[in-house]
């Protein structure tokens, strides 16, 4: 069989001719819609861009330890028009339209009477001119009411116009989350803030617990569904953990109003107290207040972890530990501070009773009873001064200067100087002034955790601030107590200390008198020292002082380690007498409000909890009609204020964990406004893992 190459090769030239047409064709037609029609398919874009929606996790609790509600997520809403119809069929947005315009016309009336009844902050008559302004413009997003309730919003969708719909009329509400301290400013700056207009932590537990508190967002699309357009989740969001604190809301107040009281009482500038737990490390309170006005005080900035502050005569006891634990001393050894004032190399040192003749020859114990200055610095003078970096070396091993993390972002680290080789930053002074307080810096809260290893036997162990996350009363995370220092000196030393502490407080002539207790005995060591004015210096103009207390309670077997100082201007200036009283009149609340507990009873970190899955019950409460109250014992929080909520309850939570009991019966008519009242208990579903381990 011939080929014929005359007929075939026409055939192909054809079909090449065809395909090339056709190539050019679609290029042609591309490039035409890519810029003839550029601006139709962009807004395309768009609307189908718009339809895309994130929906927002829930934020996270944080409650106290005894299970009060302290930060919370308590949604509100905007009410907004949107006059624009989104549709890719041209006809359906016409549709759209004249429906939209037609219920407007019909209804506008009594829907802008509703609102001014719910929102009286304008009149109907003003609503519907700010309505009628932008209909049918391109406004989108029109704010009409800003943080409206759940009750409101529940409300304003039931008034004509607005319940046909988003669709229909383009009236929404947009859920806008807020976060609601119900206790006010109470530890303000330990909880710190979040701004939720542009989602950020700012400071405090929301800022170090950012990503566990925000959860992760959702994701949802709009999709057509014959002729309603209706949401359709892509990505469920998941919901923030709940922060469970080591604040414990009584001590907090008290310790707030105490100190309040006594610095209006001085006119003093700054106060600062910090309690803690002594084996757990565990912050009860922590309070700072600064003055804003002639005798009005707020929370100020975070002076207990930020305040780089000299720590006076407190420091003593860091000191004379040292001296102790070097054996360079011993409680039988005396000091001559002569009339009150001493000649140390070339510079007065003087006593807070030099000009009645000073203190004399005093034993070791006295020194830091009277506060002596001549006694400290004599004693750390002529036993480190030919090398004062065995002092130094000495206040890093028992824990005075070593910094370390904390759960609070953006503390401070101690500032305790170490001399170079050639003692070129060192001066013959400088070892005397630094062992009484001076040329060292450190933050309060650095102070409180000393005194604390000294109540805790030794055993220096880090604040803590948060105890536990949970996911609706299960433990996802516990956050275990630190050891920063297994010990900070010999047994024989912290005993000898804490006698001596003990005798400042409870010796008729302690200085530490004012801090004590008839009921109970407390050891601790008063502090006073002159600070640097808002100039940087020492003596111009008035001059100002840190007063003090540092101790702990009960003296035989110590719970409670507390701070107190409070910075004034002018004399007189007392540690014992000024801050001593804060701290006495708080011990005596937290002592007879019960409530701590034994150090066997904080949370174990091996211990791991079982999530119980709540899809069963949560199903059943949805089917119950919306004129009912559902059953919602043994569901989580937020799945229990949902289904409430939406029947237009209101709900009060008491404590954490899940609903042990509800206030208004299930089944019973759904009133709207009605408060339910819910108590939540931990579900204590919980395994040691230590057995199965060992």
């Amino acid at each position: 069989m011939n080929f014929n190459g005359k007929n075939i090769i026409p055939r192909y030239l054809l079909i090449i001719i065809c395909m090339t047409l056709l190539g050019v064709a679609v290029v042609g037609k591309a490039a035409y819609e890519m810029t003839a029609r550029a601006d139709y398919w962009d807004s395309v874009r768009k609307r189908l861009e718009s339809r895309q929606k994130v929906i927002p996790a829930i934020r996270g609790n944080i409650y106290s330890a005894d299970g009060q509600l302290m930060v919370g997520s308590m949604p509100v809403y905007n009410l907004r028009m949107d006059f624009v119809i989104s549709d890719v069929n041209e006809r359906a947005v016409e549709k759209m339209r004249v429906r939209r315009d037609t219920l407007w016309r019909n209804e506008a009336d009594s829907f802008c009477i509703g609102l001014a009844r719910l929102f009286p902050e304008k009149t109907a008559k003003e609503y519907k001119s700010l309505i009628q302004k932008h209909w049918g413009g391109k406004k989108r997003n029109l704010l009409i009411v800003r943080n409206v309730s759940y009750i409101q919003y529940r409300e304003c969708m039931k008034l004509p116009f607005a319940r046909h719909g988003a669709i229909s009329t383009g009236f929404y509400a947009e859920p806008v989350p807020k976060r609601q301290k119900p206790y006010g400013s109470l530890a303000s700056r330990v909880l710190g803030s979040y701004n939720a207009l542009n989602d950020s932590a700012m400071n405090g537990l929301e800022f170090a617990y950012d990503s566990l508190l925000r959860g992760i967002n959702g994701r949802s699309h709009k999709e057509k569904v014959r002729s309603h357009w209706m949401d359709k989740t892509d990505i469920e969001p998941i919901n923030g953990v709940d922060l469970i604190t080591t604040l414990d809301v009584g001590m907090q107040d008290a310790a707030e109003k105490i100190l309040e009281r006594k610095l209006k009482e001085l006119n003093a500038e700054i106060g600062v107290v910090v309690l803690m737990e002594v084996a757990t490390g565990d912050v009860k309170a922590l309070v700072n207040l600064e003055r804003v006005s002639p005798g009005v005080y707020r929370e100020g900035a975070n002076y207990a972890l930020t305040a780089l502050w000299e720590p006076g005569s407190t420091f003593k006891t860091a000191s004379m530990m040292v001296a102790l634990d070097a054996g360079v001393v011993t409680r039988k050894d005396v000091v001559n501070t002569d009339g009150g004032c001493w000649n140390m190399h070339g510079r007065q040192m003087k006593d807070h009773n030099w000009h009645r003749g000073g203190y004399g020859v005093i034993s070791v114990d006295e020194c830091l009873m009277y506060s002596s200055n001549i006694g400290v610095s004599r004693i750390i003078d002529e036993n480190f001064h030919q090398h004062p970096e065995r002092y130094v070396d000495g206040l890093y091993r028992i824990g005075v200067g070593v910094p370390f993390e904390m759960q609070i972002p953006g503390a401070a680290k101690p500032n305790v100087r170490r001399p170079h080789a050639n003692l070129d930053n060192w001066s013959k002074t400088a070892l005397a002034w630094m062992s009484i307080g001076y040329e060292t810096q450190i933050p309060p809260i650095y102070t409180a955790t000393f005194y604390n290893a000294i109540a805790n036997g030794g055993k220096m162990v880090k604040p803590r601030f948060v105890r536990e996350a949970q996911m609706d009363g299960e433990v996802t995370e516990v956050f275990p107590v630190e050891v920063i220092k297994e010990r900070i000196c010999k047994m024989s030393t912290l005993r000898d200390i804490h006698e001596i502490l003990e005798r400042v407080v409870n010796d008729p002539k302690g200085l530490g008198r004012r801090a004590g207790s008839k009921l109970f005995k407390v050891c601790g060591k008063t502090g006073t020292a002159q600070v640097a004015d808002q100039f940087g210096g020492y003596k111009s103009g008035e001059r100002r002082y840190m007063v003090s207390f540092a101790g702990f309670y009960p003296s035989e077997k110590p719970q409670y380690t507390c701070l107190v100082c409070i910075k004034k201007a002018g004399l007189p200036a007392s540690g014992g007498g000024q801050a001593g009283p804060v701290f006495s009149e708080l011990a005596h609340y937290v002592m007879s409000k019960g409530v701590y507990r034994n150090p066997e009873d904080a949370a174990d970190s091996t211990s791991v909890f079982t999530v119980e899955d709540d899809s069963e019950q949560i199903a059943i409460a949805e089917q119950v009609p919306m004129e009912n109250v559902p059953n919602v014992i043994g569901l989580g929080a937020r799945d229990a204020v949902r289904l409430l909520e939406c029947r237009g309850l209101k709900v009060v939570v008491r404590g954490y964990g899940r609903v042990q009991h509800q206030s208004v019966a299930a089944g019973s008519i759904a009133r709207q406004g009605e408060v339910v009242e819910l108590t939540l208990k931990p579900s204590g579903k919980a395994l040691d893992t230590r057995a199965a381990k060992e």
